[in-house]
């Protein structure tokens, strides 16, 4: 096959040459530079746009768990106004209790007052007649010029003036 390539005639030596340096430069580009190639575009990516994913999924997480620490405290806030309602309603009966033990302690209380002061005017009533009635036979007495301590008690005078009076 003679082929009239002009002043371009390779020489088949070179040629084979040439052709021999190029796998090795094809076998040196696919076994050594292309992985560091390779290696060096995916820190870059990893440093760029990895860096923003993971980004992405912290703050995700991060959201999540604020999601539930608010669904926490308002739970904790609902708690807490379950237990204030619950003891004030308590204070409440409380002071109701309190109140109505004062109430009874109170009647109770005044009906002995009531009771004590009935009786002491009652004897001082009694006394008073009895010192009156005294009295008022010495005066008689006195006035009189004798004792009259046993007409009045043998016509029960002065019983008979409180009786009326």
């Amino acid at each position: 096959m003679n082929i009239e390539l002009g002043p371009l005639k390779p020489d088949p030596s070179m040629l084979a040459l040439g052709l021999a340096q190029f796998f090795l430069l094809t076998w040196a580009l696919g076994f050594h530079l292309l992985p560091r190639v390779e290696r060096v575009r995916a820190q870059r990516w990893d440093a760029t746009e990895g860096r923003a994913e993971r980004a992405e999924a912290v703050r995700a997480e991060a959201e999540a768990t604020r999601d539930a620490a608010l669904r926490e405290i308002g739970a904790a806030r609902h708690e807490a106004a379950r237990i204030r309602q619950e003891y004030a309603e308590r204070g409440t009966a409380a002071i109701a209790a309190a109140r109505a033990e004062g109430l009874r302690d109170r009647d109770l209380l005044l009906a002995t007052g009531r009771a004590r002061i009935a009786a002491d005017r009652a004897e001082a009533a009694t006394r008073l007649r009895r010192d009156v009635g005294g009295l008022a036979v010495t005066l008689a007495g006195r006035v009189v010029g004798e004792p009259v301590h046993s007409i009045a008690a043998e016509r029960r005078t002065v019983d008979r003036f409180f009786e009326t009076h």
